[in-house]
């Protein structure tokens, strides 16, 4: 990586040369301008990575007003660009007031050199860390958007690369007709990933059924998918149809499959083998054609292996998985979902957002809907605060002092690092670290920094 570059706007030159001296000597290259319109113009035509910038530029002159509007200028044509102030007419009500518009440090001249060089490197490794991630979110949001424009995603809400990946693979496999099994906890949103498999699939023209084997009774799955001739069981005083033949011609999404009893099990795997079933209570056969899509939050190996599932029905039901992570592990969607649900005429206050963020969604979605409706409902502001989410005691507490409730495991904290090459400063921004805690917990879990 080339040495980063430091724009000095100061009318000493004694300053300028003292300060290109430091900095030489460090493996950062120095630029300089006497006066804030030169400054800005070497602002227009080069990269530049930090700029130190006086306050006062006209002789006799302690005011700082040259300096806070120069300041304002460069945070408002270059909004990223870290800028340490540098006056020998330090005030610590103007510090205070530059600190909260933006300014990244404020240093009284003389200056101390190892004071001043900390500052410098640090804010130079978390100025380029934030450009890498800058480009990184840019090129997301490209690639989200050609994912919206080659596929029907049928509305769906989502920002985080992971949600992104999986939408790819959902819709990749989408038009290939063998089942597919969509595997998440509950409340992650299974059902609206079947949605958009249906909706660019060969068949999206026909039905989409959906059946939750979860929600009903294990007498009564057989007839539910397969239907059943009057008087196959009590209470059936006429033929019904099942959802196998309604779904004929489109889709069948078999939600909570693991919860399918042994002779579902049975003849749901006839089914997906030859397309022929029998109504309950039938010795006649019917032939559908039907693309089944099913969706479990069960450890289905486990199951297999202690005997409560089919293996045969696995493999056939498992040509193709698409996993769905929870809400926790897509930290990118949550805001955009909040906001989704909160409706237009409430906005999320500051501290809501970091509220939200820390919170860890056991229920994932379907918990996060929940608390923003009612927290439309409750809210009796426009701004949403925290506490109108009802979020637990720890959760605020954790959000006002800037720290999660849990901590990033070692999985999240090595897929970081590969994803910022390695770059600690980048890793721990993603991660929403401290450097230095990200070195602690690696040190912890015994991760390597390469």
């Amino acid at each position: 990586m080339s040495n980063a570059i430091i724009l000095v706007i100061d009318d000493n030159p004694a300053v300028a040369t003292a300060l290109s001296v430091l900095f030489s000597l460090h493996d950062f290259d120095t630029i300089h301008a006497d006066t804030p319109e030169g400054g800005l113009s070497m602002l227009e035509r080069r990269d530049v990575d930090l700029v130190i910038q006086d306050m006062n530029f006209t002789e006799d002159t302690t005011s700082g007003e040259e300096g806070e509007a120069l300041f304002a200028t460069i945070r408002e044509r270059f909004p990223d660009l870290p800028v340490i102030l540098l006056t020998a007419w330090t005030q610590l009500s103007s510090a205070v007031d530059l600190v909260k518009a933006g300014a990244s440090d404020y240093i009284g001249k003389p200056w101390d050199d190892r004071k001043l060089l900390a500052s410098v490197a640090n804010l130079i490794e978390l100025g380029r860390s934030r450009q890498v991630l800058k480009a990184r979110d840019a090129a997301d949001r490209r690639s989200q958007q050609s994912l919206r424009e080659r596929f029907d995603l049928c509305g769906m809400v989502f920002a985080d690369p992971a949600t992104e990946r999986m939408l790819s693979l959902a819709c990749q496999v989408a038009r290939a007709d063998v089942p597919v099994l969509i595997t998440g906890p509950n409340g992650a949103g299974k059902e609206c990933i079947a949605s958009i498999i249906q909706a660019n699939s060969a068949v999206k023209g026909g039905p989409f059924v959906t059946v939750n084997c979860g929600a009903l009774p294990s007498e009564l799955i057989e007839a539910e998918l397969f239907g059943a001739e009057a008087g196959a069981y009590t209470g059936a005083s006429k033929a019904r149809q099942g959802k196998f033949e309604a779904a004929d011609g489109g889709t069948l999404f078999l939600d909570e499959i693991g919860n399918l009893p042994p002779n579902g099990q049975m003849k749901l795997l006839r089914v997906l083998e030859t397309g022929r079933f029998s109504r309950l209570g039938s010795n006649s056969e019917k032939q559908v054609k039907v693309r089944v899509i099913s969706a479990t939050n069960a450890d289905l190996p486990a199951m297999i292996r202690d005997g409560s599932f089919r293996e045969d029905l696995f493999y056939r039901l498992n040509v193709i998985e698409v996993e769905l992570p929870p809400l926790a592990k897509r930290p990118a969607d949550i805001l955009p979902l909040a906001r989704l649900f909160l409706g237009d005429e409430h906005e999320l206050g500051p501290d809501a957002e970091a509220a939200l963020m820390h919170y860890r969604w056991p229920g994932n979605v379907r918990e996060l809907k929940n608390v923003m409706q009612r927290a439309r409902l409750l809210a009796s502001r426009p701004v949403v605060s925290a506490a109108d989410l009802g979020l637990p005691a720890a959760t605020a507490a954790a959000a006002v002092v800037g720290m999660a409730d849990d901590d990033p495991d070692a999985q999240d904290i090595r897929a970081a690092l590969e994803r910022a090459g390695g770059v600690i400063a980048q890793a721990a921004a993603e991660l929403g670290l401290s450097r230095q805690a990200l070195y602690r917990r690696t040190d912890r879990l015994g991760i390597e920094r390469s």
